[in-house]
Formats: C-alpha cells, structure tokens, sequence
C-alpha cells in the first residue's frame, strides 16, 4: 500500500467501519473480513481492532459479548445513535471533499471567470 493511501485512509477508516456496521453488527474478524473483500487487502487486523477499541470508548458503538464455539466469546459492535450521527457526518464530509476533488481533476473548470479578472 503506497503511504498517500495510508495516509488517506487514517482519515477515512473510521467513517468506513462505521459505514460497515451500519449493514450489520459484526465482531473484529467480520469488519476485517469485509474490508478485504471491498479491496482494503492490505489492512493490518491489529488497525481494525485498535480502531474498534476507539470507537467503543468514544460511545460510537455498542458491545456485547456473544460465546463462540471457536474460543473466548467474540465482542460484537453495533451502530448506536451517537455512531449514526457520526456517520452521517462522515458522509457529509466526505460528499463535500470528493465534489471539489473531482472539480480539481475536471477539464470543464470554466477558468474564463478567474482569468478576466486580470
């Protein structure tokens, strides 16, 4: 993973897993499963889970422990209200970015305005 995608993604990651769990609660394997499959392969688990211990203290989420028969019981996260106000901010934020981003990236930027003022 190149370092302006990681840098980009230590902006957005948190907005992503919350975008995730609005689908579905899920527990840590889940999320990271899920980022993989949406093409975030290069996410290191141990981000995933730090992530998630940051969103659990700043009240974003709700756990509970739920037994596995694979091994000690799992914490699954679910979206509260305060994590869906979150979210809706991300997306606003995010809307608002990627609109003047692709502006920057368009040729049909009229510049005729900018330059008669000269």
């Amino acid at each position: 993973m190149g370092k302006q995608m990681t840098e980009m993604l230590k902006g957005t990651l948190e907005g992503i897993v919350l975008a995730l769990l609005a689908g579905a609660p899920a527990y840590g394997y889940e999320i990271t499963t899920q980022l993989r499959e949406r093409g975030f392969v290069e996410i290191a688990e141990g981000t995933v889970y730090a992530l998630l211990v940051r969103i659990e203290q700043k009240g974003l989420v709700d756990v509970e422990k739920v037994p596995s028969e694979k091994g000690p019981p799992r914490k699954v996260f679910t979206l509260n209200a305060n994590g869906a106000v979150e979210l809706d901010e991300f997306w606003s934020t995010w809307s608002f970015l990627a609109e003047r981003i692709d502006q920057l990236r368009s040729p049909q930027i009229d510049r005729t305005d900018s330059e008669g003022d000269n």
